[in-house]
């Protein structure tokens, strides 16, 4: 079944690589604190913790580069949900990130600056229904590296979102995590096929330097 499977992709030509443009974007998407308390519904376990990790070693290595945009995503609603429509109802666990509560707010290990756009959301793409699209564009950027939690939920749907913007889309593979291995794996797999390249934290750090140190 491994080997149909992989013939069958192959015929399409999925997982074809791209080429990566000059002028990159990095989106850190969703670390809010609800992803990282034991006592939170939405508590996400080693695999997101393990892309935390990654996540403030690329930040960090980001902030030698002035001319590269970098973006925090974070999800917010009121006090009820009432801007939250039918995700909202969906997920309960979504009040996690209404306003106030210290669940919804980025990890602290992330540092942010002034400088950093700072995108809010109400449902999981980074792009839908905010002005990210258009602050991209205007800042010329053609590459979006996408890191952040989770892989299966709001990664998966800024990754579809961001292709279909006519970026270059590379997911970072070790920044980004889920709650378990099952839908992090398969939705690596499948924006792989489609949507992204997949890079890692160390290929993210040098693809930089190559584009941006003289």
């Amino acid at each position: 079944m491994v080997e149909d499977l992989k013939e069958n992709y192959s015929k399409a030509n999925y997982h074809s690589p791209q080429t990566s443009g000059k002028n990159i974007a990095v989106i850190f998407i969703d670390f809010a604190n609800a992803y990282f308390d034991m006592g939170e519904p939405l508590f996400g376990g080693d695999g997101c913790r393990s892309a935390l990790k990654n996540a403030i070693k690329l930040l960090a290595f980001l902030r030698n580069f002035n001319e590269i945009p970098i973006v925090f995503t974070e999800v917010k609603y009121k006090r009820g949900g009432s801007d939250g429509g039918t995700f909202y109802k969906k997920v309960p666990a979504l009040a996690s990130f209404e306003e106030g509560k210290s669940s919804q707010k980025t990890h602290s290990d992330l540092k942010l600056l002034s400088s950093d756009i700072i995108i809010t959301k109400q449902y999981p793409s980074a792009f839908f229904k905010t002005e990210l699209e258009p602050i991209l564009k205007g800042k010329g950027v053609d590459t979006v590296l996408l890191t952040g939690v989770t892989t299966s939920g709001c990664v998966r749907a800024t990754c579809v979102d961001s292709i279909s913007s006519n970026f270059i889309t590379l997911v970072v593979s070790d920044a980004v995590g889920d709650r378990a291995s099952e839908p992090h794996q398969a939705n690596l797999f499948d924006m792989s096929a489609k949507y992204a390249d997949l890079i890692n934290t160390n290929e993210a750090m040098e693809l930089i330097k190559k584009l941006y140190s003289s």
